[in-house]
């Protein structure tokens, strides 16, 4: 397992994250799993023995439960890894269950600490972007959370380009705990992240912490083109993350996905997860399984590492169209690029 610093930190984080969605199934949860105590013992003694240090939930998933069974299933072991959590939708009825208030995120941290047993939670993250609460109030209700030790690193998920860059710049101005991860959407079938959130990342040293990243089992190899929707599946439950907005282009990364993962003796999972863990600015790939074979099959991807023009055939077949104002930058300023620029322009430079 390989380790990285989570962004602008000096906080390692294994490759691989366990996120725990599945554990609970409760509600609309059920879609994605419904993982139980003992199944979520045998999951972290599988994650803690390959390597995994970070498991990361959120007090939404089974409104409650998925991080009270992680809570219980790591029992003493908890000191030995990494719990992150995030907060931000509906735990209750009233007007202020919900969103960034700093009325909400202190009473959601303190009932997450206490369902998941623990004093600290290590990385606090807001769920998604809240437009009603003043950007100020919420980084300073993290910032107070870190101070008083409940939280030891924060940061956002789910964010625009703009909302992350002002939530860097009211942080710097004000001296508040500084978001050190985003935690995004993220695959060869959705690469919108390159626009904006990619080259925030290596230009502000955000760490990226990728959700989904087989895009709700499309990327896994159990869909083909002209062959019926396998069932028992999130798609075949009607979970709608990510869209499909152009199905055949689906199934032409899926095509390749299986040309590179039949030639390397793998599945199309690890090499689809692998593509990710090669991309610039990623922190960890957060992996999730309704099964302990899934598991098993996303573990591996840790250790694959692909060759160069392995990758430059996923790249061709899911590169995302340049939109304005990137067409014109890579027309006429393309003398002048940074690292950060070059992540959503270079592949097109060669082109």
């Amino acid at each position: 397992m390989d380790y990285r610093l989570l962004g602008r930190s000096g906080l390692k984080v294994s490759a691989l994250t366990l996120g725990t969605m599945t554990f609970g199934g409760q509600g609309f949860f059920a879609k994605a799993g419904n993982t139980d105590l003992a199944g979520a013992r045998r999951q972290l003694d599988r994650c803690i023995e390959a390597g995994i240090t970070l498991f990361d939930t959120a007090d939404v998933y089974s409104h409650g439960l998925s991080e009270q069974i992680l809570g219980e299933a790591l029992g003493a072991r908890r000191n030995q890894v990494l719990i992150a959590t995030k907060a931000r939708f509906a735990m209750g009825e009233g007007p202020n269950d919900r969103g960034n208030s700093r009325h909400h995120l202190i009473r959601a941290c303190e009932a997450s600490l206490e369902r998941l047993k623990t004093d600290h939670i290590d990385l606090y993250q807001l769920h998604e972007w809240d437009g009603q609460t003043p950007l100020e109030e919420s980084l300073e209700a993290l910032d107070r959370l870190q101070r008083s030790g409940k939280v030891r690193y924060v940061g956002v998920s789910n964010f625009s380009g703009w909302h992350l860059m002002k939530s860097l710049w009211i942080a710097e101005r004000l001296s508040y705990a500084r978001p050190v991860a985003q935690q995004i959407h993220y695959t060869l079938q959705a690469r919108e992240a390159e626009y904006e959130l990619l080259p925030i990342a290596v230009d502000q040293d955000v760490g990226v912490l990728v959700w989904s990243p087989l895009a709700g089992g499309l990327l896994s190899g159990k869909y083909r083109r002209g062959q019926p929707e396998p069932a028992g599946t999130r798609q075949s439950e009607q979970w709608n993350e990510p869209p499909v907005r152009d199905r055949e282009a689906l199934y032409d990364i899926i095509e390749v996905l299986l040309s590179v993962a039949q030639a390397r003796g793998v599945t199309a999972s690890q090499v689809a997860l692998a593509w990710l863990l090669a991309r610039p600015g990623i922190a960890s790939v957060i992996i999730g399984a309704r099964t302990d074979e899934q598991l098993a099959d996303n573990l591996r991807a840790a250790d694959l590492k692909l060759l160069p023009e392995e990758l430059e055939r996923l790249e061709r077949v899911s590169r995302p169209p340049l939109i304005y104002p990137y067409w014109h930058q890579k027309s006429t300023a393309s003398d002048r690029l940074s690292s950060a620029d070059r992540v959503l322009i270079g592949p097109h430079l060669a082109t």
